[in-house]
């Protein structure tokens, strides 16, 4: 599934930096080389790192 539309970030690539540490969405976004533009992907973004930080 798609994240974010602006900088064509999955869903499994922000799980993947969450596994590696990522906390906030700007940190994950740093993480693959990118910032959020439009902002409308963070609160997704937010969640998604949020249950991997719950299954950790």
């Amino acid at each position: 599934m798609v994240v974010c539309v602006c900088n064509a970030i999955r869903e499994g690539q922000v799980r993947e930096v969450a596994r590696g540490g990522a906390r906030s969405a700007c940190q994950a976004y740093r993480a693959l080389g990118c910032q959020a533009k439009c902002g409308q992907c963070v609160p997704f973004a937010r969640a998604i790192i949020d249950s991997e930080r719950a299954a950790a």
